[in-house]
């Protein structure tokens, strides 16, 4: 069993994100309330077993108080099975990681996920990020004073106008960190942003797919030569310290999503939250779980094993595809399978399928190409 929890709240609306978040802080307190009733609300939605992960996503979910956070673990444990080696992951910026908060938070996560997103100061500001190149670099050290060993850092990619030079900086800078988990995820300019309403005015260029690419496989060239193994097309790790909690999403493991906007899954069908905090709250609060429920068909399970799988390093079974389909997945897609494995993009290992180097800039599209008709 896995458990996420969407904190929706930030200090600032960093230019580039469309995740479901709130910068006004005045509901936080009703919205732990409702978070904890949602708990005890969904307790039965997954089988009784041990909680492998924890996960606080957001938003900011570094902005929680302490008493916050007892609040919300005491009802987990209150409803929940915790195995004593479940991963606990918090997302944290480097603005709120001072050496009292990172103590209090390692007396309840084991895991930080820092959003660092470049060392490039100029940068930060353009995407307006709350913290500075500084705070980004000091914040690691202080996190391992503070006893954390595992920990992941994010980088963005890929960004328009910027000088590929800014880019090396961040990729030395991280390499020089030694952390042990890294993740990097190419500049997406969504519509309803402040990067998606600059781009339809005209006043930023669209992201160059050719400079993104190039950026991706330096990314990857330096990573592996350090020493990382690179387990999933945006993600990194050395000594085997993968992100548990996202490994269960890639590998199709039932998860519960608790919070407005937050997703779960249970191996047949999808639910998700509104994304809404005060209808949210005013739901809860009368014991109604605001939920949209979505039953998967056949089709849609083989289809999102190939969207998720073919991402990792460990593939996609084939004949796992064949159990999922009841037939024979690769004569059922033996022309399009041919023809990956002709584009070099795609290559079989006994029973797996799996993306080559040059395939995982086209990740979507190999799996686009081999789904599955309803």
């Amino acid at each position: 069993m896995h458990l996420y929890l969407h904190i929706p709240f930030c200090k600032q609306a960093c230019h580039y994100c469309d995740f479901h978040f709130s910068t006004s802080l005045g509901q936080k307190s009703a919205l732990v309330d409702a978070l904890c009733t949602e708990i005890a609300l969904q307790k039965s939605y997954l089988p009784h077993q041990a909680l492998e992960t924890i996960y606080f996503g957001g938003g900011t979910p570094s902005l929680l108080t302490e008493a916050e956070l007892a609040q919300i673990f005491e009802t987990i444990h209150a409803h929940f099975l915790v195995s004593p080696t479940a991963e606990i992951t918090l997302e944290a910026n480097p603005d709120d990681l001072d050496s009292g908060k990172l103590q209090m938070l390692r007396r309840y996560v084991n895991r930080l996920s820092i959003g660092i997103q470049t060392f490039d100061e100029t940068t930060l500001r353009w995407m307006n990020r709350a913290h500075t190149a500084t705070e980004a670099e000091v914040c690691i050290g202080l996190a391992r004073q503070a006893g954390f060993e595992n920990m992941s850092v994010d980088l963005i990619y890929g960004i328009p106008d910027r000088d590929n030079q800014a880019w090396q900086l961040d990729l030395q800078k991280i390499l020089a960190l030694n952390v042990p988990h890294l993740s990097a995820y190419a500049l997406t300019i969504e519509p309803d942003t402040a990067f998606g309403r600059w781009q339809k005015k005209g006043k930023l260029p669209p992201a160059d797919e050719d400079i993104a690419a190039g950026q991706f496989e330096e990314l990857t060239s330096a990573l592996t030569t350090a020493g990382y193994a690179h387990y999933e097309i945006s993600n990194f790790a050395r000594d085997g310290q993968y992100a548990r909690h996202n490994t269960a999403y890639w590998q199709r493991r039932p998860y519960l999503g608790i919070g407005p906007s937050a997703h779960s899954y249970n191996g047949h069908s999808r639910q998700y939250n509104l994304a809404n905090n005060v209808r949210y709250i005013a739901a809860i609060s009368q014991g109604k779980l605001p939920t949209t429920r979505e039953e998967l068909t056949v089709a849609d399970q083989v289809n999102e094993y190939l969207l998720t799988g073919l991402r990792t390093q460990w593939g996609c079974s084939l004949t796992e595809l064949d159990t999922m389909l009841g037939g024979n997945f690769s004569a059922i897609q033996a022309r399009d399978l041919a023809a990956m494995y002709k584009t070099g993009w795609l290559v079989r290992h006994g029973d797996i399928l799996l993306l080559t180097q040059a395939g995982k800039l086209f990740a979507d599209r190999v799996a686009a190409s081999l789904f599955v008709d309803a």
